[in-house]
This record gives C-alpha cells, structure tokens and sequence, in this order.
C-alpha cells in the first residue's frame, strides 16, 4: 500500500529497565516500567551487549521474559540496552465487523468463551425470563447462528401431550350374564379434540393424530361376588386390554388396565364388561369409580 507521506511505523517499540549484569549468570529477567515483559521472538528485539549488537537465537535466545546469552556474562560486562519491537506484523485491534467467519479457528470458540460468568459480575443463571434471548444453529443456513426468544425456542420443543380425554360412569349400569357389554360413559371431564362421544360412549382417534397413545380404565363391580368379573378395551373389534378380576368376596372390587398403542386417525375406542354370575348384575357408577382415559404421546 502506498502512502502520502511517511509511512505509518508498526509495533510497539519499548526499551527494557536497565539490567545489571550478574557474575557468571547468562540469564536476565526484561522488564518496562518493573513490568515483566515478553516479546514475540528473539528476532522481535536489537539486544547491544558492551556497544556490540547481538545476533538473535545465536547469540542470546529468549523465553517469555526471560534473555538468555549464549555464555555467562562476567562482571565488566554491560547490557548497554534491549530494545523490543513488539510484532512487527501486529494490525491491532481490528475494526468493527470486520472480522469474518472464514478468519475464526474452528477451536476458537469455546465452552469457556460461552459461559456467561466469564463476564465481570455475572452470576449463573436461576431463570430465564421469557424475553431472554438463546442462540442455535440453523442447519438450513449452514450452521449460522441465529438468535431466539426464550418464548419462541420453547414454543417449537416439549409441549403438551394432547389430544387427550377422560369421561366416567356417573351411576351404576345394569348388564347381564355372560354377555359382554358396552359400558355407558356419558360425562366427560376432559376432551382436548372433542373425539369422545357420551352418546355412543366411544373415543375416536381424531383426524391428523394418529400415534403413540396411552390408553387406560378403571371397572368397579356393584354389589356382587364371587362370579368372575372382566373389562376389555377395543379398537373396533379388536381387543387391545383385558383385565379380570376373579371375585372372591369383595363385592365392590375393580378390574383396570392401561397401556401403549401405536393408534391411527380414525380407530374407535370403547371397553366392555362381562361377568360369569347369575342373572343381572351393576356396574358400580358412584364417585367416578368407573372411567375410560388416554392422550397421545409427544414423540
């Protein structure tokens, strides 16, 4: 580059604290100011020793502030001046966005450099409020980072495991011997995606949720005992839980299952029950002892 004038000088020229020599001692310590010193080589110094200027890496090496001559000095001798030129190719402090990411070492950026303490009064983080900012890297755009609200990243990970449903029997329901019988839910406390229907008392998998579900319920005899007691959950016609309970004498006992099903749109839900006893028997509907739940999965 050419320049009107002189030439701007490079470096940062500083001349080392006068340096008493040492009876047979070859190495020194350089200081400017009483401040350690290092330069960048032995080749970024003019070293005169009694009035002779001294060859770098032969005559004297150097190592961090230390000068090291290539014999030990005497008492007569006289280190007349260390003169060290700083990096002669040094540019500075480069100007804003200047700097590309072609010029950054692929090691450059650290797990230290990131932590957030390394900044002069910083603490460690407690909470994040929903303002704060993250960074990620977008894979679309070669792994640039991009910078993101808390509200946002967290908006697009997690979530709710929905759709989701929980209806329930709210008084006993009477079915016979050895048929197996749908069980009437007609109430419902939760319905995300209105796929349940208390008329029919079936659970359709909505349209476009099809997936991993959880399926689970919970059957409560009426007042008998001693027959054998079951309740099954159907996809259709197809059974996908069984549970029994093999009486004994608790006449109020409850038959439960639950489980995970790869389910698609569409499939319809429903459980029955069967008991082996004489005659009719109850369902037993008080205080939501009988229900039918399950939601979908976040996969």
């Amino acid at each position: 580059m050419s320049y009107i004038g002189r030439t701007p000088t490079v470096g940062n020229f500083q001349i080392c604290d006068a340096i008493s020599v040492v009876n047979n001692q070859a190495a020194y310590t350089m200081q400017v100011g009483s401040v350690n010193v290092s330069p960048e080589s032995a080749n970024h110094m003019i070293v005169s020793l009694n009035g002779v200027i001294q060859k770098p890496n032969s005559s004297y090496t150097v190592a961090g502030a230390v000068i090291t001559f290539s014999s030990n000095l005497v008492t007569g001798d006289v280190i007349d001046f260390i003169q060290i030129l700083g990096d002669v190719l040094d540019l500075g402090v480069p100007s804003d966005a200047t700097v590309s990411t072609a010029k950054l070492a692929s090691t450059s950026v650290t797990a230290a450099k990131l932590n957030n303490d390394i900044i002069t009064g910083q603490t460690a983080l407690t909470s994040v409020a929903s303002d704060d900012t993250v960074l990620i890297s977008d894979t679309s755009a070669s792994g640039a980072l991009r910078k993101m609200t808390r509200a946002n990243f967290v908006s697009g990970i997690g979530g709710t495991n929905t759709p989701y449903f929980y209806a329930y029997l709210n008084s006993n329901q009477t079915f016979g011997t050895t048929t197996s019988t749908k069980i009437a839910f007609g109430h419902e406390t939760l319905d995300s995606a209105n796929g349940f229907n208390v008329s029919n008392h079936e659970y359709t998998i909505p349209t476009g949720q099809g997936g991993k579900w959880w399926m689970f319920f919970q059957v409560r005899r009426a007042g008998f005992a001693g027959a054998r007691f079951f309740a099954d959950m159907y996809s259709g016609n197809t059974a996908l839980l069984s549970a029994e309970s093999n009486g004994g004498s608790d006449s109020y006992d409850t038959t439960s299952g639950a489980g995970l099903f790869d389910l698609a749109a569409g499939d319809v839900l429903k459980v029955e029950a069967y008991h082996t006893d004489s005659g009719n028997r109850s369902i037993n509907g008080q205080a939501k002892s009988t229900f039918f739940g399950g939601y979908k999965l976040i996969t």
